[in-house]
Order: structure tokens, then sequence, then C-alpha cells
């Protein structure tokens, strides 16, 4: 079986467990190389997973061995580095959000078809046990006809965790576009494609402070709208109502709840891979958890790039693919580019709903 030679350009936060599981989990990967701003964590990381190359990017764009290139980069830099790699005939997967306008991603799309490449990007976690398992039960039918959705993302920044958090008050963060590509892409995969969204935005702090080492104190000015409401009309006339926020201290609400014609489906965390599921048929006096029936129940970051690996080689469309991601972020923008506004935004885009992973799959396999 042939292995799909992979560079990672970005070693920062995130890039641990992509290492991880694309060196130790996946059948389809290899990685072949890795590059980063930082000499110290580039030369870490290689190390750490066993990594045959350091090189500088232009080495990874312009090197025949290098089948697809992974972009782990700040979101300010991913429309640049994903531009190049297609330019350079790679294949490319990059970590969410796709680019950061709309015209961006639609580039990069266009791009690749025009290339014959494949593109794709974060997140993979609707690909998890979690979410497979809730996309199975829609599609069994066990809720109906799926009529409305509501999903809530509330907490109050990575100020207080995160070591650089500085970009996620810039252009492209926020709490729509980090965590906002979890939730549609969830919502996406389980009722299929958008079509209408209407958003409120607001900004309560005009500043953050830092109280994560190592830049504790240092204040950060606040760039982009931090409380996101609004609703999505699905293409199947379903209708999902969704907050994102970094303005809320603490808050009970559900991660993602799906309402059908014949009950309830309570969706798990979409920030990760596995449960725990939650359903209440009409008439049923309580909720009961389902277990999952699917594979990668675990933090399986990179489970996107493995299926993109696999189509490489056997030919196929990712399930992660860039059309999705693209939808994706045309969502986001709608919420603020309708706040701005005052009416309705009419999606542009659209995508395919991505096909099921299957069950009793082996782990390290996607077929």
């Amino acid at each position: 079986m042939r292995k799909v030679k992979i560079g990672i350009i970005g070693c920062g936060n995130i890039s641990g467990i992509y290492l991880e599981n694309l060196t130790r989990t996946f059948a389809d990967t290899e990685v072949f190389a890795v590059s980063d701003i930082s000499e110290e964590r580039m030369q870490a990381a290689a190390e750490q997973y066993g990594v045959p190359n350091c090189w500088t990017a232009e080495e990874i764009l312009e090197s025949p061995d290098i089948e697809l290139v992974l972009n782990l980069t700040t979101p300010g830099d991913h429309f640049r580095i994903c531009r190049l790699a297609l330019e350079h005939g790679k294949h490319v997967y990059v970590e969410k959000p796709l680019s950061l306008s709309p015209e961006q991603g639609g580039e990069l799309a266009e791009l690749a078809r025009a290339k014959g490449l494949l593109l794709g990007g974060a997140p993979d976690t609707f690909l998890g046990a979690g979410l497979q398992t809730c996309r199975k039960l829609i599609d069994d039918g066990y809720i109906g006809q799926p009529v409305a959705a509501t999903s809530f993302m509330l907490g109050h920044g990575h100020e207080n965790w995160h070591p650089n958090p500085a970009f996620y008050y810039q252009a492209g963060g926020g709490p729509m576009f980090d965590m906002g590509p979890y939730y549609l892409t969830a919502l996406v995969s389980l009722l299929g494609p958008a079509q209408t969204v209407a958003g409120m935005t607001s900004k309560s702090f005009e500043q953050r402070t830092i109280t994560s080492q190592p830049l504790f104190g240092e204040k950060i000015d606040v760039e982009v709208p931090t409380h996101i409401a609004g609703t999505l009309r699905f293409q199947s006339g379903a209708v999902a109502t969704m907050i994102t926020s970094f303005d809320v201290w603490s808050s009970n609400l559900p991660y993602i709840e799906i309402y059908g014609t014949l009950g309830t489906l309570l969706v798990p965390d979409p920030n990760n891979f596995g449960g725990p599921i939650l359903l209440r048929p009409a008439g049923a006096a309580e909720f009961k958890e389902i277990p999952t029936v699917h594979q990668y129940a675990e933090n399986s970051r990179g489970l996107g790039v493995a299926d993109m690996a696999h189509c490489i080689v056997n030919g196929g469309t990712p399930r992660a693919n860039g059309e999705l991601a693209n939808h994706v972020l045309e969502i986001m923008h709608a919420f603020h580019t309708s706040s701005d506004s005052g009416v309705y935004a009419e999606l542009k885009t659209t995508c395919e709903q991505p096909q099921p992973l299957a069950t009793g799959l082996v782990k390290g396999y996607v077929e």
C-alpha cells in the first residue's frame, strides 16, 4: 500500500495531535517534512515524531516527494500558503478557517478544480464516532424529518489559557471564525447545505488582558465581534438557531440539538470526536444515551487528512473537502454581513452533504 507523503507547514499549538495521528495511527499517511518559523519548534516536532526532514516552507512546496501540504499556520497565512501549494501542484488540507474571506476561499476552490487537485480543510471532528453515529440515527429515521436545530458555543475567550491568544481577536478570529467551523460543519454534515442566514453581532470588551503564560498581563485590542447570534435556513427547509460568544462567563446550554418530526437528538460537542449522544423519540418519557457505532471516538485530528490521502491514491472526493469548507466560510461571514446590513444574507455557495463513514472500520483506515 502506497503512503502519501505529507509536508506540514506550521508546528504550533495544534500540530502535535496531527503529527501524533498522521505518524502513528493512519495507514495512508507519511509525514515526510515539517516547517516552522521557529527552528527550535520545528526540530522538536521532527525529533518527537520521527519526521526525517526539517525544511523551509519553500523547500516543502518545491519538493517532488511531497504530494500533500498540511497548512497549520495562523488564519492570516491560510490563503497565501494554500495558493502557493496549489500553484506548486500539491494537494492541500488547511486548518480552519479555509481563508479569511469567501472571495479567497472561492479562489482556492477554483484553482484546485483548474489544476485537478484536492483541497480540504478542518474541522474533521464530524467524521468522529459521535457525529457519525448521529448522522446514522438521522439517516435511519430515528427522529423522522429534521425540522429545526439549536447550536450554542458560549465561553469567555482564550486569553486565560492560550500561550499567544492575540490572533483570536483579529481578522479571521472571534468566536464565529474560531469555533463556528466545528458547529456549522457538524450542522451541514447532519442537515445538508444552508441557504439563508440572518445574524446580529456585538463586542462587549474593547480590550482583553492575557492571564496565561508567557504573555501574562499584556493587553489585546479586540478587532472583531465577540458575540454572534442568528438563524440559518437549510436547503432542506430546516431552521437552526445559533450563538457563538467569547463574552459569556458560564452557561448550561446544549452544544447542538436536532429536532425532528419523530423525536429529538442531543448531539455531542462538535469540537470532539466522541459522545455522549442522547435520543428521545416522540412519546418517550426521557432521553436515553445511544452508544457510538463508529470508529474514532478519541481525538483523531488528521482523520480528514487521512481521508484525503486515501482519495489521492484510490480516487474519490474527500469528505472534509474544499467545497464544504468554503460553504462554511461563507456562512460564517454571512452572520456578520447580515448584521452589518440589517437584511438576510442569501448564500452563493453550496456543497454536497458529505458521505458518511462506514461502521466497522479498522482503526487507521477510512474505507
